[in-house]
């Protein structure tokens, strides 16, 4: 039976004291936009999660569940009976959901539960979890690099071979996207692999991302060259971000992904005025993922 919700932590020598740390999605955040950054990280100005954000949450919730089951009751069946509780646990953690819909009536809700439903079936038809005997799901995982930059983030599931074999697996509700989306994706799980390379002394021998929507699959095996490589641009944002924390100086980005941003209404680029700067915090939001980062 997989272990869920696990921690696997190379604890840094002050250990009482949180310290700021580095997520895939925070390091993709200040990439795409050094602002859009700090609204999430510095700010943490609040955004409305969106219906796919939440699926994509349930959706990930489910198999996780799933995975938590003896193996014979890994079936088609008990994922869909999985689903509505899922919805629910999540809803009730999260009030920020309430927004989604009217309420347990709404027909709307029906068909985003039967939305969700359909990725469930796709991911059945992609792999037979009966077969699988995952090491851990939702894998928190924590390191210090030699520079001291921590890094933190969770890996949707760990796979083990018995002959020790490491394949990391990621689930995306959405299509396979093309090839700049791509590379995004598979920053986050050469992110993860570099992560767990430092942990056990051991190179994932597979990068797995899982795109239901679509039913694709794209896999990716790293080497210790690119993982040095992306450990080094790791520590290049992290330097740009310690820099920018200092002034307050993050600067927006501009692109065609600013019509997606909760937060445009506040960027110069388009006329508006940010907050006051409150400084730069001892913890920052770059530590933990959330519902936002479950995205379609």
């Amino acid at each position: 039976m997989a272990e869920t919700v696990q921690q696997e932590t190379a604890k840094p020598a002050d250990a009482t004291r949180r310290r700021p740390a580095l997520s895939p999605s925070r390091a993709g955040d200040f990439k795409q936009c050094p602002l859009l950054y700090r609204f999430r990280a510095v700010d943490r100005l609040p955004e409305k999660p969106t219906r796919a954000q939440a699926r994509g949450t349930v959706v990930h919730s489910v198999l996780e569940r799933l995975y938590g089951l003896p193996t014979e009751q890994r079936d088609r069946q008990q994922a869909g009976d999985l689903l509505a509780p899922a919805w629910e646990e999540i809803r009730a953690e999260q009030p920020e959901l309430e927004h989604l819909f009217e309420g347990p009536d709404d027909p709307e809700l029906a068909q985003w539960l039967t939305s969700a439903s359909g990725l469930l079936d796709a991911y059945f038809e992609m792999e037979d979890p009966q077969r699988l005997q995952p090491e851990a799901c939702e894998l928190r995982v924590e390191t210090e690099l030699p520079s001291g930059l921590l890094l933190r983030g969770f890996i949707d599931r760990v796979d083990v071979a018995p002959t020790g074999e490491i394949r990391l697996v990621d689930y995306k509700t959405g299509k396979a996207p093309r090839e700049i989306g791509e590379a995004k994706a598979m920053f986050q799980m050469k992110f993860y692999a570099l992560v767990l390379w430092r942990l056990r002394g051991e190179i994932p021998r597979q990068l797995l991302l899982m795109y239901l929507a679509n039913k694709q699959k794209l896999a990716y095996s790293p080497d210790e060259d690119e993982l040095r490589r992306f450990e080094r641009t790791l520590e290049a944002i992290w330097q740009a971000i310690l820099r920018a924390g200092k002034t307050g100086d993050f600067r927006p980005n501009p692109s065609k992904l600013c019509d997606y941003c909760d937060h445009k209404a506040l960027c110069p680029a388009f006329g508006g005025t940010p907050p006051p700067y409150p400084g730069w915090p001892e913890d920052p939001a770059t530590n933990e993922e959330s519902i936002l980062d479950r995205t379609d």
